[in-house]
């Protein structure tokens, strides 16, 4: 008769505590994504100038494939005190010729002697075919102006004038022929210096009794 040895349970042994946030989803072990930006948002700065689009233009080149679509866009850009830029850009898309544009009107920002709420005198311009007529108007008038003419003076800070576009209906000739009207402004000071006179001054102003 063969003897059975008798089996030793082996201890059993406390299993070792594994800490929750080596592998837990929301540890901070784990690498977090960084929010991604636009490269054009990174450089583009923050402004608070008017900008209007005065025209966009779309050109077809038939190729052998088909038809390749290009867009220009005429811009107007300004800060309403007298300063106004026309910048002019072209793309494969409406987006970025309007955002090219707007960087070329904002490289050519000029001011202009525009009085607080009208223009100092009547004055005309012209460019190429486009041949514009502005004249100041009593307060509260408004903006008599249509198209290209009327987002220049609002870009400009013009609030009450009468204008008239009496050449071609060309956006950009019309826009041109208005900045190259506001070139020719002159306040009164500045036409007394041409003429080698002194501004006479002005008179005090006399208190009525009652």
């Amino acid at each position: 008769m063969s003897e059975v040895t008798p089996t030793v349970e082996e201890p059993i042994l406390p299993a070792e505590v594994i800490t929750e946030k080596a592998f837990s989803k929301t540890s901070e072990f784990i690498p977090k994504s960084e929010p991604t930006t636009n490269r054009r948002e990174r450089t583009r700065t923050p402004s608070d100038m008017f900008e209007k689009v005065v025209f966009v233009n779309r050109c077809a080149k038939v190729v052998k494939g088909g038809r390749r679509f290009s867009f220009s866009a005429l811009l107007v850009v300004g800060d309403k005190k007298g300063k106004v830029g026309v910048g002019f850009g072209k793309a494969r898309e409406v987006s970025e010729a309007i955002r090219k544009g707007t960087e070329n009107a904002k490289k050519n920002l000029f001011a202009y002697n525009i009085g607080p709420s009208t223009l100092p005198h009547e004055v005309n311009g012209s460019f190429g075919g486009g041949r514009v007529l502005l004249r100041p108007a009593s307060l509260g008038t408004g903006l008599i102006a249509g198209g290209g003419v009327r987002s220049v003076l609002e870009a400009a800070g013009v609030k009450d004038v009468l204008a008239k576009s009496m050449g071609s209906s060309n956006a950009a000739n019309v826009v041109k022929a208005t900045v190259d009207a506001l070139s020719k402004l002159r306040t009164r000071t500045q036409i007394f210096e041409l003429r080698g006179k002194k501004r006479p001054p002005r008179p005090a102003a006399v208190e009525v009794s009652s």
